[in-house]
């Protein structure tokens, strides 16, 4: 039966056990101090729907979703993964025998993990190499390197390459009718075929020792280096958010207890979010497929997440030298209430920390951030970034009144008015009932609520959007009304700016309205809109159907109550908004429409998940850019590129920003900027 001696040409290999305890126990004391560190968090429960998240790992961390898709890198870390994961199989099975007693390698079996512990053993030994030319000899802007890096390539490396070598060695020295199976080693075993027996089993034993006492360093050397990633990443997948993404946490304002608004400390965010610092990566995807980044802003998501993680370290350091100056305790304390202060955690600012905004994190980090979630799309173990940038700005906006100047007046325009405009809201409904839409008053069996929101009713450019949608309504004999004058602002760029009270009284008003009429189905043109409404509103005791224009046109169509005339040979370039495709996924139905249109599509550079952001997201839309390259003028830069002359879109943020970058680089003559609306409503048959 196919199987060979285990332990050959080893002495005392029961001093494998106490060296395996040993490197336990740096291991585990490592992710205990880590586990300090992490509860210093807020609880959050992150256990729930179990199946799903067991699906996530083995789809994201096993299957390397994210990963793969960004070529070579994604290569290379699916060939490390996968070389180490049969590798570590291989070794299970060994000491299943060897230390457990339990005959199993042998048969078919042994031929198996000989062809496969080769074959990904040469796999992962491709890996490292790749990452080491990527590292240190591409040297992308997006990695960093550190001291740790180049030590954990080389440890692995050099597990690697002794383990075949050992192999190699022990061919040469022994006869193995089987070796051959064991192609990497067999091939390498005459190289070694000139030295006596006696010397090849001397460097045998040796490589063996040394090779062993390289894998306990790995282990315990585990916690405290970037190899940590390799559990707490997949421990990341596993924790990540469920259910609707993008959602702040509701703040109570009746809750009489709440002393602070936002999150200012570390000790203010979730365990989760300190567990956060410690899974990143570093691969620097977000930096990559941030808009603030890459147009030139000094905000770098990574090293906000590294920052946070650094400073996680410096409260726990403090902490400890903390505890060690305090004098014990003596005796028993007199009061439970002098129990329960000596044990309090000190504040960073009794520890004597630096501050977390404005010394560890820029205040203008917090105000270039777009809410795009781009580098959350792109992280491929689901770093949350967004949730912290929002509960920053609204300690600054809540607690110390500071924000952009610009911010100002949108706050004052949409609390004295119900819009960032400030144009009188008894205007609201003028507009739209000159075009003959009545009011859910007028017409309170309407089939659904259409939501023109701010910019629908207001706005001169986004007006002809509103336009050709109720266009297009009418002609699908849609039973559709409107709020009127009753519709306030949806609230969203002042939640996202981190103005929840604000936020808060515009939404109770529209929900307490929307409830008093029944409304069961809302269709809006806007996404932030959409988004607002359909996933904010609910936990404010709002729950409608909510559909954005793009989709209920594409329903209208199928249900043949819309029918466009196709023109041949014209082209379009669409631009996929922030918050209805990495927010809501939906990138296929506009494409439809335009399709069903006789358009062609030209994609841009950047597209569907990874499409770059018109940079009028997170309330934006509000503020100056005045450090770097203007956002929508890059995203201008890549539709002029596509060679279209007609860019779509299905935002009234992204039409606004996309016609001004049009407008800055003096192509009106060259390409026109269309809501999908606009183009559908030329177009009816």
């Amino acid at each position: 039966m196919a199987t060979r001696e285990l332990y050959w040409n080893i002495e005392n290999h029961w001093l494998i056990y106490p060296m395996l305890v040993i490197a336990l126990g740096f291991f585990c004391y490592g992710f205990y101090q880590r586990l300090k560190l992490w509860r210093l968090g807020q609880s959050e429960n992150r256990w729930q729907n179990l199946g799903k998240r067991i699906g996530d790992v083995i789809v994201y961390g096993i299957g390397h979703k994210r990963i793969i898709k960004d070529g070579f890198p994604g290569v290379m870390h699916l060939s490390i993964f996968w070389g180490f994961l049969l590798l570590m199989f291989a070794t299970t099975i060994v000491a299943l025998q060897a230390d457990f007693g339990v005959n199993v390698f042998n048969g078919g079996l042994y031929i198996f993990i000989k062809i496969t512990a080769n074959a990904f053993g040469l796999l992962a030994i491709f890996g490292i190499l790749m990452a080491i030319w990527r590292r240190y000899v591409q040297r992308p802007d997006r990695l960093d390197n550190k001291k740790d890096d180049a030590i954990v390539l080389v440890l692995i490396l050099t597990i690697l390459v002794t383990g075949f070598v050992i192999q190699a060695v022990r061919m040469a020295a022994a006869t193995d009718p089987w070796g051959v199976y064991a192609f990497v080693g067999y091939a390498m075993a005459p190289f070694f075929q000139g030295f006596s027996v006696e010397t090849l089993e001397g460097i045998h034993s040796f490589l063996w020792w040394f090779h062993f006492i390289l894998v306990m360093v790995f282990f315990g050397y585990f916690p405290y280096s970037k190899l940590s990633h390799i559990l707490l990443g997949p421990a990341n997948q596993f924790l990540r958010k469920h259910g609707p993404i993008g959602v702040p946490e509701k703040i109570d304002f009746e809750d009489e207890s709440l002393e602070t608004y936002g999150k200012s400390k570390l000790s203010e965010f979730s365990w989760k979010t300190l567990f956060n610092t410690d899974a990143c990566l570093r691969c620097g995807r977000c930096q990559d497929n941030c808009p603030a980044y890459l147009s030139g802003k000094h905000l770098n998501p990574k090293q906000v997440i590294q920052d946070m993680g650094a400073y996680m370290g410096e409260m726990g350091k403090a902490l400890k030298e903390h505890n060690n100056a305090k004098p014990a305790l003596a005796g028993a304390h007199e009061t439970t209430e002098e129990v329960a202060v000596a044990a309090e955690v000190p504040s960073e600012e009794e520890l004597g920390l630096r501050q977390l905004i404005g010394e560890v994190i820029a205040e203008d980090d917090l105000w270039a951030c777009t809410t795009c979630r781009s580098c959350e799309q792109q992280c491929p173990i689901f770093i949350e970034h967004v949730d912290k940038t929002i509960d920053m700005r609204r300690n600054l906006v809540l607690m110390e009144s500071r924000f952009p100047s610009e911010a100002q007046l949108a706050f004052k325009n949409m609390e004295n008015n119900g819009n960032p405009w400030g144009i009188g809201w008894s205007n609201r409904a003028e507009f739209l009932t000159s075009l003959g839409v009545k009011t859910l008053e007028e017409n309170p069996e309407a089939e659904i609520l259409y939501w023109p929101g701010c910019s629908g009713a207001f706005d001169t450019r986004n007006q002809k959007v509103a336009a050709a949608f109720v266009k297009l309504l009418q002609k699908a004999n849609v039973n559709f009304a409107i709020l009127g004058n009753e519709e306030k602002c949806c609230g969203d760029s002042a939640r996202r700016l981190g103005n929840e009270y604000l936020f808060y009284s515009l939404a109770s008003e529209n929900i307490e309205v929307m409830n008093g009429y029944g409304v069961k189905k809302i269709v809006t043109q806007c996404p932030h809109c959409f988004n607002v409404l359909k996933q904010d509103y609910p936990e404010f005791g709002g729950q409608y159907e909510v559909v954005h224009h793009t989709q209920y046109l594409n329903e209208l169509m199928q249900a043949g109550r819309l029918q466009f005339d196709k023109k041949a040979g014209q082209t379009v370039t669409y631009h996929d908004s922030c918050y209805l495709g990495r927010y809501h996924e939906i990138y296929q139905e506009p494409r439809t429409l335009l399709q069903a249109a006789g358009f062609t599509m030209l994609e841009m550079s950047r597209h569907h998940e990874k499409s770059f952001c018109c940079g009028a997201g997170g309330g934006r839309m509000w503020l100056e850019e005045h450090e770097g390259e203007r956002i929508n003028v890059m995203r201008t830069d890549e539709a002029l590129a596509t060679g279209s002359n007609l860019v779509s879109t299905a935002c009234p943020f992204c039409l606004t920003m996309i016609n001004d970058g049009v407008a800055t680089r003096e192509a009106e003559d060259q390409i026109k900027v269309q809501d999908i609306a606009e183009i559908l409503a030329g177009r009816i048959s």
